[in-house]
């Protein structure tokens, strides 16, 4: 009779399948997973918004899962079928993920899903590190199959703009569902309803008659505790960012309906639908999900809506009865930004101007008011999602546009280059609406996480043509997507996702207190009130006094994360997200 191996030894195998083995190596494993979220999150804590800041953001999450298969291959002492089986498991379902269950939302299985499977996994090799292998394989097995089972019963719900995600369970509807099944049947306007006329106090598109969120000649009663806002209506809406319209007692917004983008007429006093028109489109991305992102204008009549894919209508206010249709992308080349076409159409000298972004100086076009047909094209725009901005400068009518190349004013008549100010960098989101200081000078927003913050213009017009000059520039206050406001000498606005005030005379920061994340203002100018849409959707009510920050009222007016700009018009409230809409009643003076 042999003598017994002694308990001690175990260098040989058990099973003629398993080579010699030892209790794996695995410290290398849990410093890379560590490692990854501080690598995600320390790049953009120092340099946000930046290039440095999204490179990090979505590398780290997908090398570090890659150092992981590196460690377990040549490093964690595995031998055998199983030193491959577990990496196939690991990023093989992943693949296959992304390109099933999760097709329009590419970011979500390798940004968020695969490091976390691969650090749950990490940690179960761990906890098991001196089994053997045969005794290892099937928990291992069932960690990674499991892991990857609740991946594919979750839905990646978007994200907010620090890159934070939301999810729900697969079998969970979301709102947009929610809204096509419990959605009434629209009226169906006669056909010589009475025309849309744009009045007194009405608020005819993308911020206001001006596109600079002032209301003038309105004062509220800020006891907001005694006289809270009262709702008159609330319902669900389809997703869209783009904000109101308000125009002879109707509301007009954007809305994803399934496949096909709207135009939607509510009434603007009890929130009933009036209308809808649909066009066959549909645009989706990982961060902001489905959804238009420019808000309708009114004018004449009529009214011009362009979707996120570069579809660019006209309808009868009144009916929602079309009169044409035009594509951007197929007129003038224009490409679908990585966020969609976001520029509300600006209707000036019987054109209808927006960002196009197409090659051979084709970034911005102008389409004929009244047939659609394209009247001009021109400038360098390759890269924006900002919106056409009317303006006079040594009085002379102009159309601004911001985009990448920097910013360029036109002749709204035919085009014609009046000025430019180039500040070129490529692939950097320039969001928010120049503002209009006097007429020689203007403020802009000189990108998503640039160096340069926000920069002050002073523009004259000389005989030999313009002249173009930097007043100042500051990093007190760099916007993302959410504009700012002007009111006696200061910028009120967010300097990424907090509220800030900045003196217009020097660019210097004045205060900087909000927590209102990444939101939106509005201006009741003649009271000097701020009117701040939190991106939970609460609306806060500040006062516009450099002397300091001071939040008056606060209350809970929609629910989910809000992107888009509030409206006042006739004493109402009217704001939404993309999953509700609602109108406060507010007690004016």
């Amino acid at each position: 009779m042999s003598a017994p191996i002694p308990e001690t030894d175990r260098s040989e195998p058990t099973d003629a399948t398993e080579p010699a083995w030892r209790p794996l190596r695995v410290w290398p494993g849990l410093i890379i997973i560590a490692a990854i979220p501080p690598l995600m999150i320390v790049p953009g804590l120092l340099l946000p918004r930046t290039m440095v800041h999204f490179a990090a953001f979505f590398a780290a999450p997908i090398l570090g899962t890659l150092a992981v298969v590196g460690w377990w291959v040549f490093a964690a002492r595995v031998r055998g079928r199983d030193r491959w089986l577990f990496p196939v498991l690991l990023l093989v379902p992943a693949v296959g993920l992304t390109l099933t269950l999760f097709p329009t939302t590419l970011m979500a299985v390798p940004v968020y899903a695969l490091p976390l499977v691969a650090a749950v996994w990490v940690i179960a090799a761990a906890l098991t590190a001196g089994l053997s292998p045969g005794d290892r394989r099937g928990g291992l097995v069932a960690v990674l199959l499991g892991g990857w089972a609740v991946v594919g019963l979750t839905r990646f719900d978007g994200a907010d703009a620090d890159l934070v995600p939301a999810f729900r369970w697969r079998w969970q509807k979301t709102s947009e569902e929610i809204f096509v099944a419990e959605r009434p049947a629209s009226a169906t306007p006669a056909a010589d309803a009475r025309p849309v006329v744009v009045g007194q106090g009405d608020w005819p598109g993308f911020r206001g008659p001006d596109r600079d969120s002032r209301v003038p000649g309105v004062v509220i009663d800020t006891d907001w505790a005694a006289h809270p806002p009262e709702l008159v209506w609330e319902h669900r809406v389809g997703p869209g960012w783009g904000s109101f319209a308000v125009a002879d007692g109707r509301l007009f917004t954007q809305e994803q309906r399934g496949k096909d983008e709207t135009v939607v007429c509510y009434a603007a006093d009890t929130g009933r639908e009036v209308w809808e028109h649909r066009e066959p489109a549909r645009f989706e991305e990982a961060i902001g999900g489905a959804g238009p992102r420019a808000t309708p204008t009114i004018h004449d009549g009529r009214v011009y809506a362009q979707g996120a894919t570069g579809k660019l209508i006209c309808l009868d206010a009144a009916t929602g009865r079309p009169h044409w249709t035009a594509d951007l992308t197929a007129d003038v080349g224009g490409v679908v930004p990585q966020w969609g076409f976001a520029s509300s159409p600006l209707v000036t000298e019987g054109l209808v101007i927006v960002y196009a972004g197409g090659p051979g100086g084709k970034g911005t076009v102008a389409y004929k008011m009244d047939t659609g047909q394209v009247a001009w094209a021109a400038g360098k725009a390759a890269h924006s999602y900002s919106s056409a901005q009317r303006a006079t400068l040594g009085g002379v009518p102009q159309v601004l546009m911001v985009s990448d190349y920097g910013v360029e004013s036109f002749r709204p008549a035919d085009g014609q280059l009046l000025w430019e100010h180039v500040v070129h960098v490529k692939g950097v989101n320039r969001v928010v609406q120049p503002a209009v200081l006097s007429d020689t000078e203007l403020v802009f927003g000189t990108g998503v996480g640039s160096a340069q913050g926000t920069r002050r213009l002073r523009v004259t017009r000389t005989e030999a043509g313009w002249d173009v000059r930097t007043a100042w520039t500051t990093r007190a206050i760099k916007p993302y997507f959410n504009d700012g406001v002007v009111h006696e000498g200061h910028l009120y606005g967010f300097d990424d996702s907090r509220f800030c005030c900045v003196d217009l005379g020097t660019g210097a920061e004045v205060w900087k207190e909000g927590q209102y994340g990444h939101g939106q203002v509005l201006l009741l100018s003649s009271q000097g009130l701020l009117i701040v849409q939190a991106v939970d959707g609460s609306i806060a009510l500040v006062e516009a006094n450099p002397a300091g920050h001071n939040e008056l009222a606060k209350f809970p007016a929609l629910k989910g994360k809000t992107w888009n700009h509030p409206v006042i018009a006739h004493g109402m409230l009217f704001v939404r997200n993309g999953q509700e809409a609602a109108c406060y009643r507010l007690r004016t003076k």
